[in-house]
């Protein structure tokens, strides 16, 4: 089966735009995604299956389903906007599949985008800043396929990343085959820490907020605010705690237990 898209509806557009929110570090970029799509009266225009997802089905009221990834639509002010989301992405963990998995599933969704007159791919996700997201508020670090958009991206309130780095999974090489492609795409990583493995809303409300005042979304904040000071006060609470063992512990000691 390898990966296999169905469209759903005959839909064409001119000079979409396709964002990308698939799991990952903190779920970022899932959470963001999901958030806009609550809030957008889109429409499902197609369905995503492949064997590089996780051997498992999904079960509602006791019906049984493929895990799937949807793709939606979505027009605002005349411009025509592709989501993609759902609840996986092929596995990482080679021993538990291939990069040639990898490979063809992101050349699948660029090549679906193309057929559907996408012409700009954005990647949301999240970048591991470890114990630096406990002591302050995220920040989105842009990456992109040229200077140019890279440029559009910062002026909306991204900064570039500045170190030589690897961008895994889907949100990494989508964008590289669309390069290759002649697709202009960009991938926004909102700052987080890796053991937040039930998300990271604070990191996907600055993401939010970084699209919204580039195309003006209208979106209500009220719920993902709410999540996000949750998780602050909870770093707070951490950091607490942290201090208060170091100060029972003693300055110098034995470096074994006796």
């Amino acid at each position: 089966m390898v990966t296999k898209i169905v469209l759903l509806k005959n839909k064409k557009f001119s000079n979409a735009i396709l964002l990308v929110g698939l799991p990952g570090i903190g779920l970022v970029g899932k959470i963001c995604v999901d958030y806009f799509l609550k809030q957008f009266k889109s429409e499902k225009i197609g369905e995503i299956i492949s064997d590089s997802f996780p051997p498992s089905v999904h079960t509602k009221n006791a019906i049984i389903e493929l895990i799937k990834d949807e793709l939606f639509a979505f027009n605002f002010k005349g411009q025509d906007f592709v989501f993609l989301v759902g609840p996986v992405q092929p596995n990482l963990d080679f021993r538990m599949g291939s990069a040639q998995e990898q490979y063809e599933f992101a050349e699948k969704i660029v090549e679906t985008a193309k057929s559907l007159g996408v012409k700009k791919i954005i990647t949301l996700a999240g970048l591991n800043v470890g114990d630096k997201r406990m002591e302050s508020k995220p920040g989105v670090i842009a990456a992109a396929t040229s200077q140019k958009t890279l440029d559009e991206f910062c002026a909306a309130g991204a900064v570039a990343g500045k170190a030589e780095g690897l961008i895994s999974g889907a949100a990494g090489l989508i964008l590289g085959i669309a390069k290759e492609n002649d697709l202009e795409g960009a991938c926004l990583m909102g700052e987080t820490n890796v053991r937040l493995v039930y998300g990271d809303h604070g990191a996907a409300k600055k993401l939010l907020e970084l699209l919204v005042k580039k195309y003006g979304f209208k979106v209500n904040m009220e719920d993902i605010e709410k999540e996000a000071k949750n998780i602050e006060q909870a770093f707070k609470q951490l950091a607490k705690q942290f201090e208060e063992v170091e100060e029972k512990m003693p300055e110098e000691g034995p470096s074994y237990i006796r």
